[in-house]
């Protein structure tokens, strides 16, 4: 189902390249974040809830993902930016889980894209915050836009506004609305859980 025409987005989420092909492919609705260098106190805010989804090169690294999403990594030297971005999606941020628990984020390994090394790493940095699990409705453009990279898109910071506006008319959503409330559910338990382990 097409949303309504003349719609707009300037905000961009950064993301690693192979991430954002995963949620325009539906293979996975989830993203992990525990917050960038630059982000205000280190932590990971969400500071808009539709966003465009923006790939990331630099910190791509083939041993923190599954086998199959590694070997569609080409790795890049530290600094380096591709002259045009191509900006195919955007997504709406439905849900937010906090999770801490070395099992609960075990149990979501089948539902995103990275391995336990990534786990494993991002549970010992900052070990008394929780990783944000972040549940993406993502929707593809009609055509990828192609937009001239800008320096103010560099650095370790999550969210971008962009130098122009790209339009959503005509969009159309990677998940039909019964496999996207399947998988959320799926996630919620397993969220829920922890939670329950705390009561």
């Amino acid at each position: 189902m097409a949303i309504e025409p003349t719609q707009t987005l300037i905000h961009a989420l950064k993301e690693w390249q192979v991430a954002v092909k995963a949620l325009e492919q539906g293979e996975t609705i989830v993203l992990l974040r525990k917050g960038g260098i630059r982000e205000t106190g280190g932590r990971f805010t969400i500071a808009h809830d539709r966003v465009l989804l923006y790939p990331t090169y630099e910190h791509q690294r083939s041993h923190l993902v599954k086998p199959y999403y590694a070997a569609t990594i080409t790795p890049v030297e530290s600094g380096w930016h591709p002259e045009t971005v191509r900006i195919g999606s955007w997504a709406t941020i439905g849900d937010r889980f906090q999770i801490s628990d070395a099992a609960a984020l075990a149990a979501l390994l089948p539902f995103h894209i990275w391995n336990e090394a990534f786990v494993s790493e991002r549970l010992q940095w900052k070990p008394t915050k929780p990783i944000d699990v972040l549940l993406l409705r993502v929707y593809t453009l009609p055509q990828p836009q192609i937009i001239a990279y800008d320096q103010s898109y560099g650095g370790c910071t999550s969210w971008l506004e962009l130098t122009h506006t790209i339009a959503l008319d005509d969009s159309q959503p990677v998940l039909e609305d019964a496999d996207y409330r399947e998988r959320r559910e799926q996630i919620e338990a397993i969220a829920s859980q922890e939670r329950l382990n705390f009561l």
